[in-house]
């Protein structure tokens, strides 16, 4: 479960460091949204007016994240295209649901492979050092609190007197996501709870630790288009 992988994550230097500020996320957005349908490639999909992938955005924008890496794919074209506008300072959405200021983000996209997530995931971590934090582009809801929260959670479970620091997988109540009729796909059990990972988490040392936060913006991943119509909802229920 989580996003840790067992080769561990370097930057293009071949460079780690466990205790460093996170400051860094990878946003993965190049799955094909298949069982979403329609025409219109899953991050690009509209909730409250605005494309998935700009939310998320916005929420990261509105946390302590100063750099994002996208990833995308050849599934995702049009996202490609998308994304490399925000790049270039063109068609860049507003800050998120509780933005900080106007500080922008440094964005940068590259292609991955399509091959699927841990693909994807992998050629993320190869332009980053970790830790990092790595956001599925499928959390319309997600708040710049969420991203903070897992961040500090990071920070936190450093072990004292080592540079060893734990990744964090951050997972939901199933009984959350039953209540506000979302898709469960994954479920593990979590001392004695049935949880689902959000697709957010931080990719730091070689083991990982599960925090559970029971909380809208994190329980609606839009995989379904019966997700979609919860999450358009309670965006408009947030107005």
């Amino acid at each position: 479960m989580g996003a840790r992988l067992s080769d561990g994550g370097t930057d293009p230097k071949g460079e780690s460091n466990a205790t460093s500020p996170v400051s860094t996320a990878i946003l993965l957005c190049g799955g094909r949204g298949s069982r979403l349908g329609g025409d219109v490639e899953k991050p690009l999909v509209e909730v409250g007016g605005k494309p998935v992938v700009d939310r998320v955005l916005a929420a990261l924008e509105a946390s302590r994240i100063e750099r994002v890496v996208a990833v995308s794919s050849p599934h995702t074209p049009e996202t490609t295209r998308h994304l490399r506008n925000r790049q270039n300072g063109r068609g860049e959405p507003d800050g998120g649901d509780d933005e900080r200021g106007p500080p922008a983000l440094v964005l940068e996209v590259c292609v991955g492979s399509g091959e699927g997530y841990v693909a994807d995931l992998t050629r993320g971590l190869s332009m980053v050092t970790r830790p990092a934090v790595t956001v599925a582009a499928d959390l319309p809801l997600l708040r710049g609190s969420d991203v903070d929260d897992v961040i500090h959670a990071a920070r936190s479970a450093a072990a004292p007197d080592t540079d060893s620091r734990p990744s964090v997988t951050v997972c939901v109540p199933v009984a959350t996501k039953h209540a506000l009729g979302v898709s469960v796909e994954t479920t593990v059990d979590h001392e004695g709870t049935q949880v689902a990972p959000t697709g957010l988490n931080v990719v730091a040392g070689e083991t990982d630790r599960v925090i559970v936060r029971d909380r809208d913006s994190l329980a609606v991943n839009v995989n379904h288009p019966s997700d979609l119509g919860v999450a358009r909802r309670l965006v408009r229920e947030r107005r």
